[in-house]
Formats: structure tokens, C-alpha cells, sequence
């Protein structure tokens, strides 16, 4: 009953299709536009990538310090390491520059040589009181050297901020924390930030190096926004020249890319329907959208063509289009769909977003296909001998004997060659690591990745690492007994070379102390109970221009944050570093105080380790899908476990690729395993479709039916393979560490996998013949190519139809 129904939905829908094409058209332009419409929706993603799940402790965490303290991410730092900076000229340049950004609105400070405050002691009013460094315009070389020893020599609290002992030298712009997360943020560094920049490096000659986090994934997301339209211009490119080169067709060429281009269209168009994003993952779905929709058009164009070479009649040509093809190419497709939307189930919202709109996307462009090239191709002539000649192209004809000889007399050499890969990949699948880097995937031949490297190597990293301390009263902080504690803690941090130098309170009480006692360097250390009393007097009557605490302590006293920067280094190394500093926090500051280890740096972090948790889970969750679409489809257990080899296989050779080649387990690789796992099903469902169907006609002869699906499917296969194989090879070309490896692994294990399902499935079948192939075990499938009679039944369907117009 179940088949029966089958048959006539599809012969229904080819009806429907055919006899309804200027209805459909004008619907199928109607959503285009509509969705068109919908561009005006989109926007670019102005924030990190956090790949946690809002509930999670780490995020909760991180919006309490967020709370307190405000946005961290919104220091931007110029520095220049050049022993000609302290000369007069171009020391004064380099204090107009800090100028013309304090001027800005978009900042809120400036902290560098031109408006740097020395902290002194007021004796007469009995407080502390600020001192310019740098007063007025800059004369005289001795002017220079004498400010350039001061700071070096006696202001021990700014180095790590504004120098180091190598002699560079730096200037912190901190953006107002309200437009950071904002395109406000954007159009600033593109029309001031960077034209000022330009310009003060073309007066002095020197090499002015930029970085912090707003600068980084500023011009990060306009690398991936510039990215977008190359992705699409070369998958298109490079699909439309190998569907040529198989088709030989301008026509059937032409059809396919104006499938495709609709697609992306749309696309674009649901992710402005749904309001969200483009992050470096949704910006992938427009080109995966033509990869994925190009191997529909090559099923449904080569099967148009084939049943034009056999009988000439256009109208049954399409009509079997629709009722052969449209089924098994839906559950192919809907199984792709199926591999992106497990990542729906994580409870990121990156994921999520991403699945979403990928899965549906997948449906949309099989929808497309089934609908506009049977349309298309009805208001066409016929095609010419010349567009049919692939058929029968001697090479094709060489591979597909080559596949059924090997399958007929070299079985045993592909179960051995499997076994080995399998060996060999277990082996390699040991070897992998972990990564979870904030700029590891950043394009490394940019410029901001090479300054990057520059702060890294000069200051010991960019990517924050915050440490929230609470000290459970009011005006806790200020306790000497807090601060010792405190610069305990920071002396690990000092002794981790991944860490930077820390700034938090201890520093200034240091600092306070420095200036109590006459100002002097050897003074920068924490004062004594006593002394503690004194400069805490001096401090509570400073005014409140002075007061340099509101950076390190909230406005309770109650809280207290030291602040450390990371440098780019693997996940192993950050878990160790994290572990030494909670083990440090236990020891010193016991249950007294309420520590939190946050930052962009840790949120990262846990943010990977959650993806790779939940890998093993989403992948599961592929299978057991697509494990329940076989078992609807052929019905026979034994038969779903023989399908899931070919497809477990190719996973298991890429992740052993990976850990050989080096290729870490990231957000961006994460993606590959339930990617390469949905599509690759797809030759698996054709080819099974196709072995069933030549069971039943052939009276459940075996060896024949194989056979005979081999060399039907095998064509396609091979066609639909080589375009996925070079289309997702389009993202190597991409400047992003992670996309080259998403596209380079998704290839490769798309090879692997057409090679399994054209020799180890149907070697599989042969040997296991007894066990998994015969009447009482193999059930009749949910779907299958329509029989004969039906097609005689359409076929005069359409005579009628014909005769009537």
C-alpha cells in the first residue's frame, strides 16, 4: 500500500509540475523577490564567536565580571620599536597622535607619554596629586632623553602597558565601551583609526605596529565579509566549468547556475528572514548551497538526457525526471539536511544558527531543482546527438570497468586495503590534539595577524585572561592583607611565560608607596600595615580626577580584578596554565574570597572543549538519523549496518589524516565529520536504490543486480563526487586557517568516500549475499524507480495531455 501511494504522490507531482509551469515560475520569482527583500535584514556579526550555550557557568561568569567591570574588550594599542621614536621630531609626532585620538568621541582614553600622570606626594594638603610627564611641546633632544630615562627608570607601574625593557613603546586607546560591540566601532577604525595611522607614518618613517581585540575583529570580519563574494565567484566558476566539461552543454550549463544562483539567493535571503548574523559560519552556507545544489541538477540532467537517448519523447522524459529521480534525490537530500541540522541540538548559539539555516537551505535547493529544470528544459527543444555524446565517453565507460572488475576479482585486495587505512587512521586518530586559540584561524598573511605575532613576542600576548576577586565586604580590596594575597597570586602569573606582566591594585598600592617615599623606584613594593594607614589616609583625600583605582576596583571596593594577556598557544598549554592558577587560588586566598577565572582568553577556551564534547554526540545523532532513513528506505537492519561501513570509514581515515598532518580539532574541523557523513550517504541511498531495484526485476539474482548498479549508478556517482570534491576544495583558497582545513578535510573524505561506496559496498554485498540479500531478510523498500507499467501509464497520461493542447 505504502509503494503504491509513492507511485502515485511522485506521478502527481510530475503532473502537477508539468501542467502548472507559468504558475509555478511566477511563484518560485515571487519567493526570490520576497527573499530578495530580505537582505535588507542581514547584518555582520560584531562580537566573538562564543560557542557556549548562555546558561553555561563560564558565560555566567563572564557577564558578572562584564557587570562589575564592563566591557574588556575595548583597548586598542599602538606601539613602535625604533631607538629614532626618542628624538624630537618624531617624539612629538608621537604624542600628536595620541592627541588626535583623544579628541575622538569614540574614545573615552588615552594613556600614553603625551598625557602620562605621575603620581606624587602633596605634602602640603597631605594627599596625592598627578604630575604631567610630558609638559607642552618638546624642544630639545636633552628634553627627550631626560623624559625617556624617567620613564624607563622611575615608573616601574606603567611597564607592560606603555613599554618594556627592549624599548618599545606603546599607547592604549580605549574605545567607549558602548560602540564596541557596534558598527559605530567599525566605520571608526576604518575612517579614522587607520587614515590617522597611515598618516603618521608617512611623516615619521617608522613602523607603527596595531592590535587589541576591537582592532583584530574589526578587520577580521571585513576579511570574511570580502571573502564571502570570492567563495561564491568560485564555486561558481569552478562547478559551471566541470558540469561543462562532463555535459558538453551551454544549455543544460546555463540551467544549473541559474538553480544555484536562485539558491544563494535565497540563502541570503532566510538569513535575513530570520534575523541573524553572518558569522564565519553562515558566511560558508551561500557556496555550500551551490556545491550541494549542483550534484541535484547533474541526477536530474543526466537522467533527463538518458531517457531522451532512449525513446525521443520530451514529455515522458520529464515526466520520469520527476518520478524516478524526485524521490531518491529527496531522501539524499533530506540526509544531507540531516547531517547540518544535528548541530541544531548543541545549545550554541553559533551552531545552532548555522544548522538552521544550512538545513534548510539544503531542502530549498532540492525544491529548486525538482521544480525549475524539468520546467526549464519543457519550454526547450530537444537536446542535440552532440549534448548526448557524454554518455557514452570511452573514459567513463573505462572507469566503470575498472570498478566492476576490481569488484568481481580483487575483493579480497579492497578488504585488505581497508583493514590497513582502518589500522593506520586509529593510529593517527591518537596523535591529535585539541586547539582552541582566539586568532589561530585568522588569515596569517594580514597584516594585524603579523602585529599580532609582534605583541605576542614584545608583551607576551593580546587575548585577555581576567581574574574576578571578591572579597565578600565592602572596601575589602584596600586591606593590606587582600593586596598581599594578591601580589602572591600575581607572582605565578609573572613566572608563566604564556601571561604577561598583571595590572590590578597592588600595582598602584606599589605605586602609592613609590610616591609616598619620594618617588623613587626602589620604593615600588607593597606597603607595610603602618604605611598602609598613611597612604590610605593620603589617597582618601586625593580628588577624584586622581584617583586611579575605578580601572582596578568597582565602585564598592568590594570587587578587584587583575588582568593578564595570553599568548596564542594550544589547548593542552592553556588547560595547564589554568590549573596551576586554580590550584594558586586555592592556596592563597582559601575560602576567604570568591575567585573567578574569566576573559575572552577562558571563555574561548571552554567554548572548544564544549564543541568536542558534543561532537561525538551530534555525529551520533547524524547516524542514528540517517540509520532511520535507511531503515524506512530498504527495511532490512542488516542492510543499514553493510551502508553505515562505506560511510563510518571515510570519518574514520580523515580524523587519522588529521592527527598526521597536524590538523588540530577546532570549531572550524569540528564541522566536518557530520558534514562529509550527510552527503557522503547520498551515493549510498542512490546506490542501494538502485541495487533493490535490480533485485526485483531480476528475480533476486545477486551478482547481477550489483553489477548492474554499478554500472548505472557508477556515471553519476563519479560525477557528483568530483564537482563536491573540487567545490568544497573552493574554501582552501580562503586566508582563514579554518576554512582552508574545513574544505581541504570535507574533500578528501568525499573522495574516500565515493571510492568506498563504489568498491567496498558492493564488494560487501557479494560476500555477505547469503546473509543479507535474499526474500526472507530483504523487504521490499518505502521507495523505488517506478516499474514499467507506470511509466507506460504517465507516458499516455502525457499523449492525452498533448492531443488536448
Amino acid at each position: 500500500m505504502i509503494k503504491w501511494i509513492n507511485t502515485r504522490f511522485w506521478a502527481s507531482v510530475a503532473r502537477l509540475i508539468l501542467r502548472n509551469r507559468i504558475i509555478i515560475l511566477t511563484l518560485v520569482i515571487g519567493m526570490t523577490v520576497f527573499l530578495g527583500y530580505q537582505w535588507k535584514n542581514m547584518r555582520f556579526s560584531y562580537t566573538e564567536a562564543n560557542l557556549l550555550p548562555d546558561n553555561h557557568p563560564v558565560n555566567i561568569e563572564y557577564n558578572k565580571f562584564l557587570d562589575i567591570f564592563g566591557e574588556e574588550g575595548n583597548l586598542i594599542i599602538l606601539a613602535v620599536k625604533d631607538s629614532t621614536l626618542f628624538t624630537t621630531e618624531k617624539f612629538n609626532a608621537w604624542n600628536r597622535l595620541s592627541k588626535k585620538f583623544n579628541a575622538k568621541p569614540e574614545v573615552s582614553a588615552v594613556i600614553s607619554t603625551e598625557n602620562l600622570k605621575k603620581l606624587v606626594k602633596d605634602e602640603e594638603n597631605q594627599r596625592f596629586a598627578l604630575d604631567n610627564l610630558v609638559k607642552g611641546e618638546i624642544k630639545t633632544q636633552e628634553q627627550v632623553d631626560e623624559i625617556r630615562d624617567e620613564l624607563f627608570k622611575n615608573l616601574p607601574f606603567y611597564k607592560s602597558l606603555l613599554f618594556n625593557d627592549e624599548g618599545t613603546i606603546r599607547t592604549a586607546v580605549y574605545l567607549d565601551k558602548e560602540i564596541v560591540n557596534t558598527i559605530v566601532r567599525k566605520d571608526f577604525i576604518y575612517d579614522e583609526i587607520l587614515p590617522i595611522i597611515a598618516e603618521f607614518e608617512e611623516e615619521t618613517g617608522l613602523d607603527l605596529r596595531v592590535s587589541g581585540m576591537p582592532y583584530i575583529r574589526t578587520l577580521n570580519s571585513q576579511n570574511i565579509v570580502d571573502e564571502i563574494g570570492l567563495f561564491i565567484g568560485a564555486a561558481l566558476l569552478i562547478t559551471s566549468l566541470i558540469f561543462f566539461f562532463f555535459f558538453r552543454s551551454f544549455r543544460a550549463t546555463f540551467i544549473s547556475m541559474v538553480v544555484v544562483i536562485i539558491g544563494v539567493m535565497w540563502a541570503f535571503g532566510i538569513l535575513g528572514l530570520l534575523h541573524y548574523e553572518i558569522t564565519v559560519l553562515t558566511a560558508l552556507i551561500p557556496p555550500l548551497i551551490i556545491v550541494i545544489g549542483i550534484p541535484n541538477c547533474i541526477f536530474f540532467i543526466n537522467k533527463y538526457q538518458q531517457e531522451i537517448k532512449k525513446h525521443g519523447n520530451q514529455a515522458k522524459s520529464l515526466q520520469r525526471v520527476i518520478s524516478k529521480i524526485g524521490n531518491a534525490t529527496l531522501m539524499t537530500n533530506v540526509t544531507t539536511a540531516a547531517g547540518f541540522a544535528t548541530f541544531i541540538i548543541t545549545e550554541s548559539k553559533l551552531l545552532k544558527e548555522f544548522g538552521i539555516v544550512a538545513s534548510i537551505n539544503i531542502i530549498a535547493i532540492f525544491i529548486l531543482s525538482l521544480l525549475i529544470i524539468p520546467i526549464i528544459y519543457s519550454f526547450m527543444a530537444l537536446p542535440k546527438q552532440k549534448h548526448l555524446n557524454h554518455l557514452n565517453k570511452r573514459w567513463i565507460g573505462a572507469f566503470v570497468g575498472w570498478m566492476e572488475h576490481t569488484v568481481r576479482h580483487h575483493r579480497f585486495a579492497v578488504y585488505i586495503t581497508s583493514v590497513a587505512l582502518l589500522v593506520l587512521s586509529i593510529i593517527g586518530i591518537y596523535q591529535i590534539r585539541i586547539s582552541g586559540s582566539l586568532i589561530e584561524d585568522m588569515p596569517q598573511r594580514a597584516d594585524f595577524f603579523k602585529d599580532i605575532r609582534f605583541f605576542e613576542k614584545e608583551f607576551d600576548g593580546i587575548m585577555p585572561l581576567e581574574i574576578l576577586i571578591d572579597t565578600k565586604r565592602k572596601n575589602g580590596v584596600t586591606r593590606l592583607s587582600t593586596l598581599k594575597r594578591m601580589d602572591k597570586f600575581e607572582e605565578l602569573i609573572v613566572e608563566t611565560p604564556e601571561l604577561s606582566q598583571p595590572m590590578s591594585v597592588v600595582s598602584l598600592a606599589k605605586y602609592s608607596r613609590q610616591a609616598y617615599f619620594g618617588g623613587l623606584a626602589k620604593n615600588y613594593t607593597l606597603p607595610t600595615s603602618n604605611e598602609n594607614n598613611w597612604i590610605l589616609a593620603y589617597a582618601g583625600k586625593s580628588k577624584s580626577e586622581t584617583n586611579l583605582l575605578t580601572s582596578f576596583v568597582d565602585s564598592t571596593g568590594r570587587y578587584a580584578r587583575i588582568t593578564t594577556f595570553m599568548k596564542d598557544i594550544g589547548t593542552d598549554k592553556m588547560e595547564r596554565i589554568e590549573e596551576n592558577l586554580r590550584a594558586k587560588i586555592d592556596n592563597t586566598f582559601k575560602d576567604k574570597y570568591d575567585v573567578t577565572l574569566t576573559g575572552k582568553a577562558l571563555v574561548f577556551l571552554k567554548g572548544t572543549k564544549y564543541l568536542v564534547d558534543n561532537l561525538i554526540m551530534s555525529l551520533s545523532l547524524a547516524i542514528f538519523l540517517i540509520s532511520l532513513f535507511m531503515a524506512y528506505l530498504f527495511r532490512s537492519f542488516r542492510m543499514i549496518l553493510v551502508s553505515l561501513v562505506p560511510n563510518l570509514l571515510p570519518l574514520l581515515i580523515t580524523a587519522g589524516m588529521m592527527g598526521f598532518l597536524g590538523v588540530p580539532i577546532k570549531p572550524s574541523t569540528i564541522l566536518v565529520f557530520s558534514i562529509a557523513f550527510g552527503i557522503s550517504v547520498d551515493d549510498t541511498i542512490h546506490f542501494l536504490a538502485k541495487y533493490r531495484q535490480e533485485l526485483r526485476s531480476s528475480n533476486w539474482k545477486i551478482r547481477k543486480s550489483v553489477y548492474a548498479a554499478l554500472r548505472e549508478t557508477g556515471v553519476s556517482m563519479f560525477y557528483t563526487s568530483i564537482v563536491l570534491f573540487f567545490g568544497f576544495s573552493v574554501f582552501m583558497i580562503s586566508s582563514f586557517g579554518g576554512t582552508v582545513a574545513l574544505g581541504g578535510l570535507v574533500s578528501a573524505t568525499l573522495l574516500f568516500a565515493m571510492l568506498a561506496n563504489l568498491l567496498l559496498l558492493p564488494s560487501l554485498l557479494l560476500s555477505l549475499e547469503r546473509s543479507i540479500a535474499n526474500k526472507r531478510t530483504v523487504k521490499e523498500p518505502n521507495f523505488r524507480i517506478l516499474p514499467e507499467k507506470v511509466n507506460r501509464k504517465l507516458s499516455e497520461l502525457s499523449k492525452r495531455k498533448d492531443k488536448k493542447e
